[in-house]
């Protein structure tokens, strides 16, 4: 088990600098994380009677020499000022590049980082993890996160060996310590300056770190003087003159802690009367401002502690400077706000009276704006903003994404004009402005939007208005504008009539082979003009010849889309022949496809497509003329009835019923084949008059086929009523059922046909409900409410033992989709491999659960069962067969009661 020692950076350069021996109650020291041998952290225990000791007394080896168990991780804490963030954009806080930057410090380091941004808008960074991954963590933040200086301290060139180390331990571990970069020059160059690039606070820690080493390396004297860290700024004096001048005088060398390092030893390096020169100095200083000065303390609030502290401390530096006066400043990464300043009693009023002026001289100001107007207030590319920002220089304005205010910072006087002007700008366009938002699907927004933009854009300059559009990942149908009112309001108009217009249109596509695309469109395109002037709301669109498609699409108002489609089908079947026909696929693989020749195609100059060896269809489609594709037909069906057992007859039907009798796309006639197996009816041409219907097929189909379809003509011609319902495609098998239970308990209710769609039609949620039209409203109002319960979602659990999962997620989730094709796309979440929970989740329409539960169980009783089978002998295995099928037997003739 490991522990976690928290540390500050000071405390932490403290541990490491080897300066402090003193032991702290509750810390651990930030050296390599030591693991005691047993021995070492388990004594053994004194020997009885053993000389020198007392009775009762504990042995040496369990007393004070016992070494800690130091921490295996760690957790260090350290900040970074808003002047010296090297990525300051606020707005992309937790996703921009210091995001980045830190996952990839992450996983090259192994270390854990947090980051959080402080009122101040400095960064508050915790890293976790082993002393060498934190330290190799903090020195990489430092270096990509934070502005980086330079500087350069001289010492001795037969120094430099000693800041290295041996195999350059010593400078990594400096490095690390003070996440800096030290460039030390080569032997054979002559500079004593060693070079050390990082933060400035950095800086100076590992400058007073190598001159601390120069020190120890220098035969010269050496003093330490333990002063209370309080009284080093007068010392050290404002911009460390006053050491400066004190080290230039007396010649010694001077090394004052930095600010950030909580150390109170100051060293003194040099020549014996040069070093006690420079310690009576300064203790005379000590001693005097000691005795002189006194302290107050003042609360101010966090968010201005930055304004007195300045940029890197000079702001302290000059009320130093001025007053004589030291403030000391509460850490950053603290939540105090009590300032306390030192110095000679008559001094210390000019220094709280400067103080004050600093907090005070930047203030922080929102304003309150709508969100929506906050790009109008910054201007087309920025220039209502920018004519503020070039008077006021000095002033930051901050908008916040979705807030409902904007932040102003800078100068008292300067925060205060920026306020002014940009309260007027706002108070002007409230006026001069306003915004809409209207509801629109989002199937519609694309088709608002137009081919690269043509149609909103071309609204956006009419009406001087702004509308924005929902990108299609965020599934939502909030479209709003913004503008002049006028416009505004013109802009909604616009855009509902759109969707109005839309909402009304059909897009139908016509089958035509792309042969006799040009001969529909006519030389220059006269013929197809024709076409258009006759319906001129109706757009009609042929594919491009390089796409080799069939497909010529319909566009417009319905009823003219409808028109537009019947007027274009008679101009096609006076091109093309009688439309293909179907033939059982066993037959045309094998004695027909011997049979079709290139003798009948010759006889008939007909091109013959049959299908190929691959595909499932038993159409075959005749091209050509159409006599001659009439002729074609007529042969290779007298071949069919010579090598066939079919059957074919005729049956009557009034000619004006074929085109309700066949459906929207086929779909009456389609249910009808599709119901009696094999065979395949006929409707004389469109326009040719005739009443006769042929059905072709086995015998017993035919005669079924017949039935149905004059029981449907029966229908057509008393109640011909139809009626059409949406549904999704997932629903249609569970509103079915398993061998078309459910829709066959609807339609024996009812007496209305019910037809589903086929795969090959592209309205796929289309439902069509033909009969009487009591029938067909009732068998409607039953479908939608079945529709309704499946919309309703809901999510359900159930116990399966664990032994059984593997059966239901093998194959890739086999059963799984199995189960989500059967029952309306329930989705079924076995838990993960390995793990030892039973509880299985459902989700989808209720009625789809509770199926879904009841088959699952269905299928755990046949693995028990089989587990169950295995283990008896082959009688009771013929036994519990039986008993399984009496079983089946039984709830077979339940079920048939109930329905």
């Amino acid at each position: 088990m490991s522990s976690v020692a928290v540390l500050t950076p000071e405390s932490f350069a403290e541990h490491r600098s080897g300066l402090k021996d003193q032991d702290l109650t509750g810390c651990v020291p930030e050296d390599e994380a030591y693991i005691p041998t047993y021995l070492e952290a388990f004594p053994p225990l004194p020997e009885k009677g053993t000389p020198g000791e007392k009775s009762g007394e504990p042995a040496s080896a369990w007393g004070s020499k016992i070494r800690p168990i130091k921490a295996s991780v760690i957790t260090q804490v350290f900040h970074v000022p808003l002047e010296e963030r090297r990525y300051k954009d606020n707005s992309q806080f937790g996703e921009g590049e210091e995001a980045k930057v830190c996952l990839d410090i992450m996983q090259r380091t192994g270390a854990h980082i947090e980051l959080s941004l402080a009122k101040d808008q400095g960064l508050s960074i915790m890293v976790t993890g082993k002393l060498d991954s934190v330290m190799k963590a903090r020195k990489e933040i430092v270096a990509r996160l934070q502005t980086q200086a330079s500087a350069t301290v001289a010492i001795p060139k037969e120094h430099h060996r000693f800041v290295i180390g041996k195999n350059g331990e010593k400078l990594q571990e400096l490095e690390l310590k003070t996440a800096t970069k030290i460039a030390i020059p080569r032997p054979e160059d002559p500079s004593t300056s060693i070079r050390i690039t990082g933060t400035k606070e950095g800086i100076e820690k590992a400058r007073h770190e190598i001159l601390l080493i120069s020190a120890e390396q220098d035969k010269r004297a050496v003093e330490r003087l333990s002063l209370e860290k309080a009284f080093h700024p007068f010392i050290a004096g404002a911009h460390n003159r006053l050491v400066q001048e004190l080290s230039q005088e007396t010649g010694a060398r001077i090394s004052i802690p930095p600010p950030s390092l909580p150390k109170d030893e100051i060293v003194i390096t040099g020549e014996k009367e040069a070093v006690a020169l420079a310690v009576n100095r300064i203790r005379a200083i000590y001693e005097d401002k000691k005795r002189k000065t006194t302290t107050i303390s003042v609360e101010v609030k966090k968010s201005q502690h930055k304004y007195i502290i300045g940029p890197k401390g000079n702001t302290l530096q000059e009320i130093l400077e001025a007053t004589g006066v030291s403030v000391e400043m509460p850490p950053l990464d603290s939540g105090s706000e009590t300032i306390i300043l030192r110095g000679e009693p008559d001094k210390l009023g000019p220094a709280l009276t400067q103080v004050y002026a600093k907090a005070k001289s930047v203030m922080v100001v929102e304003v309150s704006a709508p969100a929506w107007l906050h790009r109008f207030i910054i201007g087309k590319k920025g220039q209502n903003i920018g004519r503020i920002t070039q008077q006021l220089p000095r002033v930051h304005i901050e908008f916040t994404d979705g807030e409902e205010r904007i932040s102003l910072e800078g100068p008292t006087e300067e925060v205060e004009q920026a306020q002014i002007q940009i309260q007027e700008i706002i108070k002007d366009l409230l006026v001069r402005m306003d915004y809409s938002e209207v509801i629109i699907d989002q199937r519609f927004h694309r088709h608002l939007i137009g081919k690269n933009g043509a149609n909103i854009n071309r609204i956006k300059e009419q009406y001087k208005v702004s509308v924005r559009i929902p990108q299609d990942s965020e599934r939502s149908n909030l479209i709003r504008i913004e503008g002049d009112p006028k416009g505004v309001q013109l802009a909604r108009r616009e855009l509902i009539e759109m969707v109005q217009r839309m909402e009304n249109e059909r897009t139908k596509d016509l089958i035509v082979e792309q042969k006799f695309h040009r001969t529909i469109i006519g030389q220059k395109g006269e013929k197809i003009k024709e076409v258009r002037d006759k319906f001129p709301e109706v757009i009609i669109n042929f594919p491009d010849p390089s796409q080799k498609s069939d497909i010529v699409q319909l566009r417009g108002p319905k009823n003219e889309v409808e028109k537009c489609a019947k007027f274009l089908q008679k101009i096609i079947a006076e091109l093309v022949r009688p439309p293909a026909f179907f033939l059982p696929r066993s037959f045309i693989r094998t004695s027909l496809e011997r049979a079709v020749t290139q003798k009948i195609r010759e006889e008939t100059n007909t091109k013959i497509d049959l299908p190929t060896e691959n595909s499932n269809s038993e159409m075959i489609v005749i091209t050509g003329k159409k006599v001659n594709c009439e002729a074609a037909r007529d042969r290779i069906l007298a071949i069919q009835r010579e090598l066939a057992n079919l059957k074919e007859t005729e049956v009557t039907i009034p000619a004006k019923l074929h085109n309700s009798l066949i459906g929207s796309k086929g779909c009456l006639v389609r249910s009808i084949m599709e119901d009696c197996g094999g065979v395949h009816i006929h409707f004389p041409s469109e326009g040719s008059g005739s009443d006769k219907v042929t059905i072709r097929g086995p015998v017993g189909e035919v005669e079924k086929a017949k039935k149905q379809l004059l029981q449907l003509a029966e229908e057509k011609q008393v109640n011909n009523f139809t009626a059409e319902l949406q549904a999704k495609p997932e629903y249609h098998k569970f509103l079915i059922g398993r061998g078309g239970a459910n829709i066959r308990r609807v339609r024996d209710r009812t007496g209305a046909r019910i037809i589903f769609p086929s795969p090959d039609d592209t309205e796929q949620e289309l439902i069509t409900i033909v009969g009487k039209e009591e029938a067909v409203r009732q068998a409607q109002r039953e479908l939608e409410t079945l529709v309704k319960n499946l919309d309703d979602v809901v999510e359900d659990s159930m116990e399966v033992d664990v032994r059984h999962h593997r059966h239901f997620v093998c194959r890739r989730g086999q059963v799984l989709r199995e189960l989500a094709e059967e029952y309306g796309g329930v989705a079924v979440s076995f838990p993960r491999t390995g793990a030892s929970s039973q509880k299985v989740t459902l989700k989808g329409a209720k009625d789809c659960v509770e199926a879904a539960k009841k088959r699952i169980q269905e299928i755990i009783e046949d693995l028990v069962s089989t587990v169950a089978l295995k283990d008896k002998s082959p009688q009771q295995i013929t036994q519990s067969k039986t008993i399984s099928k009496i079983r089946t037997i039984k709830k077979a003739k339940k079920n048939n009661k109930k329905q």
